[in-house]
């Protein structure tokens, strides 16, 4: 039923090595008593469906479970097999956020894409985004504020008020902080996609989601300082131009890499050789990671956030950016596409 030439059988096959590598945290996993649950490796496997197929909720999911024959060959269900209960499907979720398997999961991808020759040591790329929370605008309100200045049905009016992330915070998901991508841009309710990329084949090596506030330049040296823990060595560093700033400059140099941010203004970038063929090819292929932030807004279904708090949109960051990694794993263990013949 499924072709032999899918791509969804390629990217089966590299989730089974990144699953046999993580035998040993599944079997802690494992309760010993209780109810029979969802084993860990299909839901994850799940998770990693939801993304590829722009799944949008657990309910929906496992609706299409119940008459998809693909989504049941890569869940390893048989035909006539009962399917799991959307409510169930949610709860057993916590203990993947108990485990950090989120985590170990996007790491265990990258180490595989390294294995395979697909992470190189020498030119990276970092951003940041913007990922709306699943909290209402209705809802920041003052913290010391216990009464609704709303007419009594929801809405309220918020003219002539100045709300700053100080002196407010939204009743329904506190963590998420009010900000703008931009000038002139509306200020929305949201979180922080910090994001760390290999030039050479697009590979997002590393992904967190945090508040949003603070330096994007503090958290891009501390990805790159977690990179070189792995075994990964970045030797230069592209940027936006939102990264022109000494700590971003200073900080690459101290952890031995180049940086390479875009100009802003007249600002100077503190010794940068901005005419050199490196730079140049740096500012070049890092808008390649306006790619990954596209693929994870749109069909992994990322624009907004559906839970509350860091940790779970961080955990849900992970599993969506792994599966658009895998996606370009599949497509580098193909091949090249072959020259027709005349």
């Amino acid at each position: 039923m499924i072709p032999s030439d899918h791509p969804i059988r390629v990217i089966k096959r590299l989730l089974g090595e990144v699953l046999r590598a993580m035998d040993d945290q599944f079997e802690a996993m494992y309760a010993a008593g209780g109810r029979p649950s969802i084993p860990p490796e299909r839901l994850l496997l799940a998770k990693v469906l939801m993304a590829l197929y722009t799944i949008r909720s657990e309910r929906q999911f496992c609706e299409r479970l119940q008459y998809d024959l693909l989504f049941r060959w890569f869940l390893d269900l048989n035909p006539d097999e009962a399917t799991f209960d959307h409510s169930t499907f949610s709860q057993n979720q916590g203990r993947l956020l108990r485990h950090e398997v989120a985590d170990l999961f996007f790491a265990q991808v990258v180490a595989l894409a390294k294995h395979r020759g697909w992470v190189s040591d020498q030119h990276f790329s970092v951003d940041a985004t913007l990922i709306e929370s699943w909290a209402s605008l209705k809802s920041f309100k003052p913290k010391r504020d216990d009464g609704d200045r709303g007419d009594g049905n929801g809405w309220a009016d918020f003219k002539g008020q100045k709300r700053r992330n100080d002196t407010h915070a939204s009743t329904t998901d506190p963590e998420a902080k009010l900000t703008r991508k931009g000038d002139g841009q509306e200020a929305k309710l949201a979180f922080a996609g910090h994001a760390a990329m290999e030039n050479r084949h697009g590979l997002c090596v590393r992904f967190e989601v945090k508040p949003a506030h603070g330096s994007d330049a503090a958290v891009a040296v501390q990805q790159i300082a977690t990179l070189q823990q792995r075994g990964i060595r970045p030797r230069t560093v592209g940027a936006d131009r939102g990264y022109c700033s000494a700590p971003f400059i200073e900080g690459m140099r101290g952890r031995g890499g180049v940086p390479h941010p875009a100009p802003q203004g007249q600002r100077r970038l503190l010794g940068v050789k901005v005419r050199s063929r490196a730079y140049q090819l740096s500012q070049k292929c890092r808008r390649k990671i306006e790619e990954i932030f596209g693929w994870t807004k749109t069909t992994g279904c990322l624009r907004k956030s559906r839970y509350l708090g860091v940790a779970r949109t961080h955990a849900a960051a992970q599993y969506v950016v792994a599966a658009c990694n895998l996606v370009r794993m599949a497509r580098l263990s193909l091949g090249p596409p072959q020259l027709m013949r005349a």
